[in-house]
């Protein structure tokens, strides 16, 4: 389950790609306001949560982080994509409550019946977690939580979730207002031919 630097950038382009254009389309503005929400979350220096409890976060940041963990560049932790994850379920995936609910629960569950004497998740070791991880990743509730950490991993910073624009760097983004030409090797090739 551990993603090597060099494997990082294919798995979050790969996992970016396959999110539905349409579905992304039809909860846009939905997705820029959980994004606002967690940027002034993040600037505020308070913890704020509007539907995860605080205990509930630390769980749900603890799985992001082994989805997107720190190697040598920050992961989904140093990201803060636990605000960005907590708006989405009060604002444009308010139906996928019932998920991260059940989802938690179950996962406490299985750690107790795993680590007797352990209640959280985020109380348990990286290989523990990765355990436990592995034994539900098959599930509704493991790949809802995927991808709201690939989304708030890549969001733009000035919405939350992507703070420092660490996604933007794994993935070799620069974000720039506008691009000069050539965009591409075809277009300096091109430009070289014409001249």
């Amino acid at each position: 389950m551990r993603i090597e630097p060099a494997s990082r950038r294919r798995f979050l382009i790969s996992s970016a790609t396959g999110l539905s254009s349409i579905w992304l389309q039809a909860h846009w503005p939905a997705i820029l306001g959980a994004a606002t929400h967690a940027h002034r979350a993040a600037q505020s220096g308070r913890v704020m949560f509007s539907f995860l409890s605080a205990s509930q976060a630390a769980e749900v940041d603890a799985i992001a982080a082994q989805i997107i963990p720190s190697t040598s560049s920050p992961g989904a932790r140093e990201a803060n994509v636990v605000h960005f994850i907590d708006r989405a379920l009060t604002s444009f995936d308010r139906e996928k409550q019932g998920i991260y609910i059940q989802g938690l629960a179950t996962l406490q569950q299985k750690v107790r019946e795993v680590f007797h004497g352990t209640d959280k998740f985020s109380d348990l070791g990286s290989q523990e977690q990765i355990q436990i991880l592995t034994g539900i990743e098959k599930t509704e509730f493991f790949e809802m939580v995927r991808v709201h950490t690939i989304m708030g991993f890549l969001a733009k910073p000035t919405y939350g979730g992507n703070r420092d624009e660490v996604g933007w760097k794994a993935i070799g983004f620069e974000d720039r207002m506008t691009y000069v030409p050539p965009f591409g090797y075809y277009d300096a090739e091109f430009q070289k031919d014409s001249k």
